[in-house]
């Protein structure tokens, strides 16, 4: 049995915010920004959540994994959807794990 880390996985949302939009809308008290806005942002969309983006990057990191032999899965976030609920339980379900 190995222990520790033996793959990861990523996910990045796919909705993009110009940085220079964002500058527009925070120019009237940093006019500052507006040489920095290059480029854009990844955003989360409506429904996207640590959760759902947790399964995803899960799911690109199960590939080559039997999951069977998964014992445990550990979540960390700052923005947790659910107070009351076992956020880590609610993605090994997803997993089917």
């Amino acid at each position: 049995m190995e222990v520790g880390i033996l793959a990861y996985g990523g996910y990045i949302p796919q909705s993009r915010l110009q940085r220079s939009e964002i500058a527009k809308a925070h120019s009237w008290f940093a006019p500052g920004l507006k040489g920095l806005a290059k480029g854009e942002r990844a955003m989360a969309n409506w429904d996207e959540d640590s959760v759902t983006m947790a399964v995803e990057a899960a799911r690109d990191c199960l590939t080559d994994f039997d999951r069977d032999q998964i014992s445990a899965v550990y979540m960390a976030s700052t923005s947790f959807p659910f107070v009351d609920r076992q956020n880590a339980g609610i993605v090994a379900d997803a997993l089917n794990l």
